[in-house]
């Protein structure tokens, strides 16, 4: 049994998911996670951003589209992992280093 893969598409998808991460870093003010980590957070946030639009009825075409999706759920996954980490961590938050100081 042969599987037919196309692999066109997947190569759009991670080219897409990088994209979407590395702007989703830059909106978000990170310090530069390095290909392989903006490639998970694009992908991830790909699937976020179109189980979101979906979910919302909001309709994404084209590559515009797909990367305003995929940036919107990277957007929303660093925040949610910044989050967790205040949670998680709440005496190494950067505000608490800020209250520090004044």
């Amino acid at each position: 049994m042969r599987i037919n893969l196309q692999i066109e598409p997947l190569i759009g998808f991670l080219v897409i998911g990088v994209v979407a991460g590395f702007l989703a870093e830059r909106i978000m003010k990170g310090k530069g996670a390095g290909l392989v980590i903006n490639m998970v957070v694009g992908v991830v946030g790909a699937l976020i951003g179109g189980s979101l639009s979906g979910f919302l009825k909001l309709p994404f075409h084209g590559l515009i589209g797909t990367l305003i999706s995929a940036t919107v759920g990277a957007v929303i996954l660093l925040f949610l992992v910044g989050l967790a980490k205040i949670i998680i961590f709440p005496h190494k938050s950067w505000w608490r280093k800020a209250l520090k100081r004044n």
